[in-house]
């Protein structure tokens, strides 16, 4: 990664130096200007991150270079944070008004400084995640095996993303106030890894039409699957297995196979009462059940004793982005553990389980249907 790169406008040389002195030594690139007509060249030729901007210039005043940045699409976006003599409060909302993210006081504290500038480099950084994971999005939606969840995520996204501006918004009014600034940028980063999840979530659906099998215990492949349900969510709930078919020989692919059992036990676990204490139960069965063509195939059940379904959901449970619970970016695990499953040959769905629970039914071909188009 880049190092991050910074104009400095100021038409006193001794401030030039002294910021460019500090700034360089954290590894930050400095491109320098003394006067407004320059900065916006300048601008054009090193195209900065961030631009620290004397207010009081002769000629042409800092607020006047902001305003000219903001009427140009091509300088819009890179982030003023101004210096200036001034300590009202009227000066500092002028200097918002025209696009300004932060003030800097003269005398100029070099500490303060570089903290306000490391904190808006950060929002940086987090901005072009948040422009890599929607052009990552844009791109997904060509691919026709998640022409269904587009839109789930878009509304997701677009949620996270009004989150995050929203504390933005907040950062840039108590910028003043360390740890007003510290808390909100913790919820801004909460709402970005959020979104990375959603991402690697849609990752996931997009497989191969036919990805890679070995010939695989079953006993292994189930094991396995708990283990990466305790890892991946941090848990150490208890899961029985009840699996008479012992070490049975099948065509399956660990990762794909393990990914769906530990998708369908989180939503197992998650469908208890949030105030239960006592252990969830949940319990895995498997059997041989009777396919469509007269052959024989693995059914695995994963049962629970929770909430059960929820009518509202019955019929869409498996769409992106159904769920019962509140919290923005949830809701895909169904979809993806179907998906994944329907890849190797399999299905998954979901019953009621009497009198109180469901039952997620996992099937999966004992041998690869079509061996010779893998």
């Amino acid at each position: 990664m880049s190092a991050p790169s910074i104009l400095v406008v100021d038409d006193q040389p001794i401030n030039v130096q002294l910021l460019k002195r500090k700034l360089e030594r954290e590894g930050i690139q400095i491109a320098t200007a003394f006067s407004g007509a320059e900065a916006l060249e300048a601008v054009k030729k090193a195209k900065p991150d961030l631009i620290l901007l004397d207010v009081m210039m002769p000629d042409m005043d800092g607020i006047e270079v902001c305003q000219r940045l903001q009427a140009n699409e091509d300088t819009r976006g890179v982030p003023v944070i101004f210096i200036t003599a001034r300590t009202g409060k009227e000066s500092k909302i002028e200097g918002l008004n025209v696009g300004a993210v932060d003030y800097i006081t003269k005398p100029i504290d070099l500490d303060e400084t570089l903290a306000r500038v490391q904190t808006q480099l950060r929002f940086i950084a987090i901005n072009r995640q948040v422009v890599d994971l929607t052009r990552r999005l844009e791109e997904s939606r060509k691919a026709a095996t998640i022409g269904a969840v587009t839109q789930g995520i878009a509304h997701n996204l677009n949620n996270l993303l009004g989150v995050i501006i929203g504390y933005l918004d907040l950062v840039k009014a108590y910028h003043d106030r360390p740890e007003q600034v510290k808390k909100n940028v913790q919820h801004v980063e909460d709402a970005v890894n959020r979104i990375v999840i959603i991402v690697k979530q849609l990752s996931t659906l997009v497989v191969k039409s036919h990805p890679p099998s070995i010939r695989a215990s079953l006993r292994k492949v189930i094991d396995g699957g708990v283990a990466r349900f305790h890892n991946d969510y941090k848990l150490t709930a208890p899961v029985t297995i009840d699996n008479p078919l012992g070490d049975q020989p099948i065509d399956t692919n660990y990762e794909i196979v393990e990914d769906v059992i530990a998708k369908v036990l989180i939503n197992a676990w998650e469908s208890y009462d949030n105030k239960r204490t006592d252990p969830r139960p949940i319990t895995m069965r498997t059997q041989l059940v009777d396919n469509a063509e007269g052959g024989k195939e693995i059914e695995i059940r994963i049962v629970d004793h929770g909430r059960g379904i929820n009518e509202e959901v019955r019929d869409k449970m498996f769409e992106p982005f159904i769920s019962t619970k509140n919290t923005v970016g949830v809701g895909m695990g169904l979809t993806v553990a179907r998906h994944a499953l329907r890849s190797l040959g399999g299905e998954v769905t979901v019953t009621d389980n009497a009198p109180r629970g469901a039952v997620a039914i996992l099937l999966h071909p004992i041998e690869r249907r079509k061996r010779s188009a893998d």
